[in-house]
C-alpha cells in the first residue's frame, strides 16, 4: 500500500509540473486544461426512444401497491450500513421522488405513467414530512430532503390549482426546514457524522452532497419557495473550500490535508465536479468560468472509464482513483443538466457521447443501476438515466 501510494503522489506530482508548464506556455488555467474525447455518431433518435420507453415500462410495471418504488430487500452486493429502520425511511422516500421526477419528466404523455405519478405522489406527500436521520452517525434523510425538494418542484408545475400549489411549496420548505436541521456546524451536507455529541452534525461537508442540495435549492426558488440567503451562502463557501486548482472537487473537507489522495484527482472527481460546477453555475457564482466548465464536460467523456470501472462493483470505493459504483449515474445526471448552460450549438457533441455513454449500460430489462443498493438500486439508477437521456434528445 505505501508503494502504490508513493507512485500515485509521484504521478501527481508530475502531473501537476506538466500542468504547470503548460499553464505558462498556453495561458490557461489549471481547471481549463483536460483532454477531449474524439466525437461520436450520433445515436439514432428512435433507438434512444426507446430506450428511456424501456426504462419507463420497469418503472411502471414494478411500482409498489402503495405507489412508492424499492424496498429494504436485499438483493446482491453486501449490506450497506443502514441502521432500521430510519435508513430505509431515507432509502426509500429519496427513491420514490426521484422517480416521481423521471416519470414527469420524460412519461407524462403517457396514460399508465400519469396513472402511475398520480398514485405515487400521495404516498410522498405523507411520507416525507416524516424522515428523519437514522441515528446521530447516519443522515441519509439528506438525500430524502434534497430529492424531494426536486420532486415537489416537478409536482408543483405539474399542476395549476392553487391550493394545491400553495400547499407543495409548503412542504417544499418543510424540507428545506430539515436540510437546515441537518447543516453541518461548518455549513455544508454530508450522509454520515462518526464526531456526533452535537444536535447539529459536527463532521464535515461533502462536496457532492452540498451540489445537490443547492441545485435543488435553485429550482424551489425558481418556483417561489423562500430559501434563506445564509443556507445558501454557507454552501457555496463549503464547495469552495473543498475546490482544488485543477478543477477536482475534494471528497469531503475532512480530506483537505491530502488533497492528493486518488479520490480527490481529476479520476477520483470526474462524477463530482459536474455537479459542484452546476450548482455554482446557477447561483452565479464566478467561480466556475465557461472555459473551465467546458474542460470538464471534455473530461467527463475522455476519460469516462473511470467511472465504469467502478460501476456495479459491490464494495464502495474499491475501484481506482477509490470511486464508488453510486458515483456514475449520479455524475452522468448532473452532467446532463449542465448541458442546458452551453451554447445551443455546442450541445450536440457532448448530448451524443452521454446518450452512447447509458445506451451502452443500459440493461436486458430496461434498467440502469450502478451498485448494488437493497432492492433501490434499479430505480434509482433507472430515475437518474431517464432525467439525463431526456437532456440528450435533440
Amino acid at each position: 500500500m505505501r508503494i502504490h501510494l508513493a507512485l500515485v503522489a509521484a504521478c501527481a506530482l508530475s502531473l501537476a509540473g506538466w500542468c504547470t508548464a503548460q499553464e505558462a506556455k498556453d495561458g490557461k488555467k489549471l481547471a481549463e486544461i483536460a483532454p477531449k474525447a474524439e466525437p461520436v455518431e450520433r445515436p439514432d433518435p428512435m433507438k434512444v426512444k426507446d430506450s428511456m420507453r424501456r426504462g419507463i415500462d420497469f418503472l411502471v410495471k414494478n411500482q409498489n401497491k402503495n405507489g412508492s418504488f424499492g424496498s429494504p430487500e436485499l438483493k446482491g452486493g453486501i449490506e450497506l450500513y443502514a441502521p432500521v429502520p430510519g435508513a430505509h425511511h431515507a432509502f426509500h422516500a429519496a427513491v420514490t421522488a426521484m422517480c416521481i421526477s423521471a416519470l414527469i419528466e420524460t412519461g407524462m404523455d403517457r396514460e399508465d405513467v400519469r396513472t402511475a405519478v398520480d398514485r405515487a405522489e400521495p404516498w410522498l406527500i405523507e411520507y416525507l414530512p416524516k424522515v428523519r436521520r437514522a441515528e446521530p452517525q447516519a443522515i441519509y434523510n439528506v438525500w430524502t430532503h434534497i430529492y424531494g425538494i426536486q420532486a415537489l418542484v416537478r409536482m408543483h408545475q405539474r399542476t395549476k390549482d392553487a391550493d394545491r400549489r400553495k400547499k407543495i411549496i409548503e412542504l417544499i420548505e418543510g424540507q428545506i426546514g430539515f436540510l437546515q436541521r441537518y447543516e453541518s456546524v461548518d455549513k455544508g451536507w454530508g450522509y454520515y457524522d462518526f464526531d456526533e455529541g452535537t444536535q447539529r452534525p459536527a463532521a464535515s461537508s461533502t462536496s457532492f452532497v452540498t451540489a445537490a442540495a443547492l441545485v435543488a435549492f435553485r429550482e424551489a426558488k425558481d418556483i417561489g419557495a423562500n430559501v434563506p440567503d445564509k443556507l445558501v451562502e454557507g454552501a457555496i463557501k463549503s464547495i469552495h473550500r473543498q475546490r482544488l486548482a485543477d478543477g477536482s472537487y475534494l471528497y469531503g473537507e475532512y480530506l483537505k490535508y491530502v488533497p492528493q489522495h486518488p479520490i480527490n484527482r481529476p479520476g477520483g472527481s470526474l462524477g463530482r465536479s459536474q455537479a459542484c460546477n452546476l450548482a455554482l453555475r446557477l447561483w452565479k457564482d464566478e467561480a466556475v468560468t465557461d472555459a473551465q466548465m467546458k474542460a470538464w464536460l471534455d473530461r467527463m467523456f475522455a476519460r469516462n472509464g473511470w467511472l465504469d470501472m467502478g460501476r456495479t462493483r459491490p464494495v464502495p470505493h474499491e475501484s481506482y482513483f477509490a470511486v464508488a459504483g453510486y458515483f456514475f449515474f449520479f455524475g452522468h445526471y448532473y452532467t446532463a443538466n449542465l448541458f442546458d448552460l452551453l451554447p445551443a450549438n455546442e450541445r450536440p457533441y457532448y448530448q451524443d457521447h452521454l446518450a452512447t455513454v447509458l445506451m451502452r449500460v443500459q440493461g436486458k430489462d430496461g434498467t440502469w443501476w450502478d451498485y448494488p443498493l437493497f432492492n433501490y438500486h434499479q430505480y434509482y439508477g433507472t430515475a437518474f438515466a431517464l432525467m439525463s437521456m431526456k437532456r440528450c434528445e435533440r
